[in-house]
C-alpha cells in the first residue's frame, strides 16, 4: 500500500470511528449484559452506559450529511417524528398479552392502568398439559430502548416453581405497536400441578428501568374454563 493509500485508509476509518462514536447507544441490536439469574443482582450488573441523548437530537445531527442519515437509518429504521421527544428517555406501554393455544380461542388480556388484573380472581385459566404461546404487544415512543426483556416468576402455596427471563431486543419509536412472540411452551400435568398460582412478571431494559410490573393469579385446571 502507498503513502496515498495509506492516507486515505486513515481518513475513512477517521470517518466510521467518529460515527460509531456519535451514535455509540444508537447501534445494539441485542442486550448489553446478560440475562441475569435473579432480579437482586439487576443492580450490580447494570453496565455502565454513556450519557442518554434524545433521539430527536441525534437524528437532526448532521441533518444535511446524506450519507450519515442514510446510515442511521440502516441503524435504527425510519422514524416517525411525531413519536419522538425532546427528552432521552424513552416510553415502552405494554399493551396486552396474549395466550394462544391450539385447543382454544387467543385469551387476549388487556393492561388495567392501574396494573391490577382481576384482582377478585384469576386472571385466567390454562388446562394442564397443553401446549401455549404467551405474545407481547408494546409500543415504543420518544427514545431507542436498548435491551428490553421479560422476567416472569411464578409460586405455588408460596413456594417459587418457575423463572422466566427472555430477552425481547433494542426497539426504535414507531406509530406501529411491535409485537414478540415466546417460545411455545407446555403446561405441567398431574393432580399436584392443578390449582391456583401467583405470578410476577416485569418489563425492564438495560438501564434497569421497569416499564411495567405485574402482579396476579392463574389457574391449572383439568380442563379449559
Amino acid at each position: 500500500m502507498g503513502l496515498e493509500d495509506e492516507k486515505k485508509g486513515g481518513e475513512a476509518s477517521g470517518e466510521t470511528s467518529d460515527r460509531e462514536n456519535r451514535l455509540s447507544r444508537m447501534n445494539s441490536e441485542s442486550s448489553l449484559s446478560p440475562t441475569e439469574d435473579d432480579d437482586d443482582d439487576d443492580e450490580d450488573r447494570k453496565p455502565e452506559l454513556g450519557p442518554m441523548i434524545a433521539l430527536k437530537e441525534q437524528l437532526e445531527k448532521d441533518k444535511d450529511d446524506e450519507s450519515l442519515r442514510r446510515w442511521k437509518e440502516q441503524l435504527i429504521g425510519v422514524v416517525d417524528l411525531e413519536d419522538v421527544g425532546e427528552t432521552p428517555d424513552p416510553v415502552v406501554k405494554i399493551l396486552h398479552l396474549t395466550v394462544r393455544s391450539p385447543d382454544r380461542d387467543e385469551m387476549v388480556l388487556t393492561i388495567p392502568d392501574d396494573g391490577v388484573p382481576n384482582p377478585k380472581g384469576p386472571w385466567f385459566t390454562i388446562k394442564e398439559g397443553s401446549k401455549y404461546t404467551l405474545v407481547f404487544n408494546f409500543r415504543v415512543t420518544n427514545n431507542i430502548v436498548s435491551g428490553l426483556r421479560y422476567n416472569n416468576t411464578v409460586w405455588k402455596t408460596g413456594v417459587k416453581v418457575d423463572s422466566t427471563k427472555a430477552m425481547l431486543g433494542t426497539f426504535s419509536p414507531q406509530a406501529e405497536p411491535y409485537q414478540h412472540v415466546m417460545p411455545e411452551e407446555t403446561t405441567p400435568s398431574g393432580i399436584f400441578a392443578r390449582g391456583s398460582y401467583s405470578a410476577r412478571t416485569k418489563f425492564i431494559d438495560d438501564d434497569n428501568k421497569c416499564y411495567l410490573e405485574i402482579n396476579y393469579t392463574f389457574d391449572i385446571r383439568k380442563n379449559w374454563q
